[in-house]
């Protein structure tokens, strides 16, 4: 529900624009804002399954639960009410970085839907949905990319074990 409320917030802020012909094309989908334009639905559940299959979790954790490279992106340091424009500004602030980090991290750069940005907006903002959130969400090959350069006996390279 705090993702929806997201959305009004965003939405008061902008006039009132009497609807046009394409509205039934874009119910369900989200909130026209003014010809042409429309405000995606958010879907928090959907922004969890995305912020593990596209490789965010590499990078951020939620709850603990992900990378230590970037910014934790729990609910609780998020703005109460928040633009997503916002939020996705300063995604592009550091997009330099993040597109660096996710070459050498994931082999190449995140690819993200306007929708799929949305969902995981939403996730970032939702505590509910995060406390759901674990390891259980990240998929195998997103794990081992986590976890690439660690020996597995807890063994560093070149370490010798003393046997006494």
């Amino acid at each position: 529900m705090k993702h929806a409320m997201i959305g009004l917030g965003l939405l008061a802020a902008i006039p009132a624009i009497p609807a046009f012909a394409d509205e039934d094309a874009a119910q369900g989908s989200g909130q026209i804002l003014t010809a042409g334009l429309i405000l995606p639905a958010m879907d928090a559940a959907r922004g969890r399954a995305l912020f593990a299959e596209k490789g965010c979790v590499v990078c951020h954790s939620i709850n603990g639960t992900g990378g230590e490279d970037a910014p934790m992106l729990d609910a609780e340091f998020m703005d109460e009410v928040m633009n997503p424009f916002d939020f996705a500004a300063r995604m592009w602030r550091g997009a330099g970085a993040m597109v660096m980090m996710q070459e050498d991290e994931l082999g190449g750069q995140i690819e993200l839907t306007g929708q799929e940005l949305a969902d995981i907006i939403a996730f970032v903002h939702d505590a509910n949905e995060q406390a759901k959130f674990s390891e259980a969400d990240i998929p195998h090959e997103i794990e081992e990319m986590m976890h690439g350069g660690e020996e597995e006996d807890g063994h560093d390279d070149g370490m010798k074990e003393d046997h006494d």
